[in-house]
């Protein structure tokens, strides 16, 4: 098992019970004690753990906690980017698309630069200037308007109201957070709305979203597991998970990520 799904797997198992201790995991996982440390301290840096004698609890944070894009765009930056690929290979040219606003999503705009005859609506500037820069002449980008939040999306009424009226091939989502019971979710109440919105408007609805989300809780839903018909996410999403997805969502799709596995296996 790589570094990068161990620590996925301590990360699940942390907040599924609030608290790890190091001899539970060497025993569950087959390493030494001391992997197992270098894990929790890959873990602590990356403040989703914090550590305590003997093992490591749960940064779970507030579920209105929303942080800002620039703080998101550095986040399993590599990861993002598999994804992204990936779900472009969903997309076929001449299609009429929405993209929600967030970092995978954004990345994945990028990904599209040689699809050409797209039309895309976007609650995002930041997906919209992608594309608008994209070399492909016949693409027509609409931007929908609204009220933009920490995360750079733009949500309230105008942006429902538009999505509204609209029909489209495939929708592309990221979101905050997804978990079986509460589905994909935003820390966003307005966002969460207009974010429904766009989910409605498309004839197939595609979540984005990289393993460290799995777990996470918003305050607010946008949709169940079941509604997603496919799930494009990486190969550090523990087993349980890939489950349990894989019971609930159309299609699950596992982007392959580069792992030289800098943290070692020690002595397991």
């Amino acid at each position: 098992m790589l570094a990068r799904q161990r620590q996925a797997v301590i990360l699940e198992e942390a907040r599924r019970t609030g608290a790890v201790l190091v001899s539970d995991l060497v025993a569950k996982l087959g390493v030494s004690d001391m992997t197992i440390r270098r894990d929790l301290d890959v873990l602590a840096g990356r403040g989703l753990v914090e550590k305590v004698y003997g093992g490591a609890t749960a940064i779970l944070g507030k579920s209105t906690d929303e942080p800002g894009f620039e703080a998101k765009s550095v986040q399993q930056r590599t990861q993002k980017e598999a994804i992204a690929e990936l779900a472009a290979k969903l997309v076929r040219p001449g299609t009429a698309i929405g993209i929600s606003a967030g970092t995978t999503t954004w990345t994945l705009a990028r990904a599209l630069g040689s699809v050409p005859g797209l039309t895309v609506v976007t609650n995002s500037i930041r997906v919209a200037d992608v594309l608008r820069d994209s070399p492909q002449p016949d693409r027509s980008v609409v931007l929908t308007g609204g009220v933009r939040t920490p995360s750079d999306a733009l949500v309230g009424p105008v942006a429902v109201h538009s999505l509204r009226r609209l029909h489209l091939d495939l929708v592309f989502l990221g979101v905050h957070g997804m978990a079986e019971g509460p589905g994909f979710t935003t820390p966003n109440l307005t966002e969460s709305e207009t974010d429904r919105a766009l989910v409605e408007a498309g004839r197939r609805f595609v979540v984005l979203a990289d393993h460290t989300k799995w777990g996470i809780v918003g305050i607010s839903t946008i949709a169940s597991l079941d509604e997603a018909n496919v799930v494009v996410t990486d190969d550090g999403l523990a087993e349980p998970a890939r489950q349990t997805l894989a019971e609930h969502v159309g299609e699950l799709l596992i982007a392959q990520v580069e792992d030289a596995d800098p943290e070692g296996d020690g002595a397991g």
